[in-house]
């Protein structure tokens, strides 16, 4: 009989650690709580748990705006904190799951930092700018999600970068190797370190059309999501995301999970016809600790 992974079928619990326990006094959920309250979760009879967004960041948009994808926030511990989670929830016969987050990054972090500088610079094509139009204004009518202009001008160069969020969450563009494989160390780093698989955040987002057309506009009572959206439910999102070539880019992503041996993640998405969602995780780990805080 063929054995079935560990996913397939599992039961995951979302934990969001800013709100689940705070063990230093400051008001805000941390690591150290996840940690402390395992032998809880391993009662519920789940088989994982998914952490949302514990990255450094700015908070703008709730740690989706990473400023170092590789860096515990202080407001929820450090790596140290972290390693300690892994190390407990596998004692007690738990999976994790992180999110990972491909799409952007904070305008904070060093990549855009060094984007920013100019045309030239090294990291300029690492990010999405483009020349105004004709006449001056937006290279086309994309919108964020909170319905305003995906484009933002950047007054020292007069060009325009794409943040489908805030202007303070640049989007990476994937179509550059060297940004692909910079996300897949990423990805690396906590594999490395031990963690179980991803939650990829908002998967259809990396592959944009490559010419820009603008989208065409939605007709009357449409909903581009499951609730209605405001202005974005005024266009058909069929340029701003899920180009075909998204697909190679997750079966990419799908090797450098398979190195790691068997594997488990889930995809936010919300693709019009075809699925861009994929199985997708990573290998246990074997590390061990001579001093441990779990319960």
């Amino acid at each position: 009989m063929t054995e079935h992974p560990w996913w397939d079928g599992a039961v995951i619990y979302h934990v969001y650690p800013r709100s689940f326990l705070d063990t230093d006094g400051d008001g805000v959920g941390d690591l150290g709580g996840i940690t402390r309250r395992m032998p809880y979760l391993t009662s519920l009879g789940i088989d994982a748990l998914w952490l949302s967004p514990f990255f450094s960041s700015p908070m703008e948009d709730f740690g989706y705006d990473i400023r170092d994808h590789t860096a515990v926030d202080p407001l929820f511990g450090n790596l140290a904190d972290f390693d300690e989670l892994i190390r407990c929830a596998h004692d007690h016969g738990l999976r994790v799951l992180i999110d990972f987050v491909p799409n952007h990054t904070s305008s904070e972090h060093a990549w855009f930092r060094e984007s920013r500088k100019g045309p030239g610079n090294r990291l300029r094509d690492w990010y999405v700018w483009r020349d105004p139009v004709s006449g001056g204004g937006p290279p086309n009518n994309w919108v964020t999600l909170f319905g305003e202009s995906a484009w933002t001008r950047d007054t020292a160069s007069g060009q325009y970068y794409l943040h489908s969020f805030l202007p303070s969450m640049p989007d990476l563009d994937w179509r550059n190797p060297a940004v692909r494989n910079a996300m897949f160390g990423v990805a690396r780093f906590w594999l490395d370190r031990g963690v179980d698989g991803f939650r990829v955040d908002c998967a259809p987002l990396l592959a944009k059309d490559p010419h820009m057309r603008d989208n065409p506009p939605a007709p009357a009572e449409f909903t581009a999501h499951h609730r209605p959206m405001g202005a974005y439910d005024g266009q058909q999102h069929i340029h701003d995301q899920g180009h075909p070539d998204v697909h190679e880019m997750y079966r990419e992503f799908r090797g450098l999970l398979d190195s790691y041996g068997e594997a488990g993640a889930s995809a936010s998405a919300w693709a019009r016809s075809t699925s861009t969602t994929g199985r997708s995780g990573a290998a246990t780990s074997d590390a061990t600790s001579t001093s441990s805080t779990c319960p």
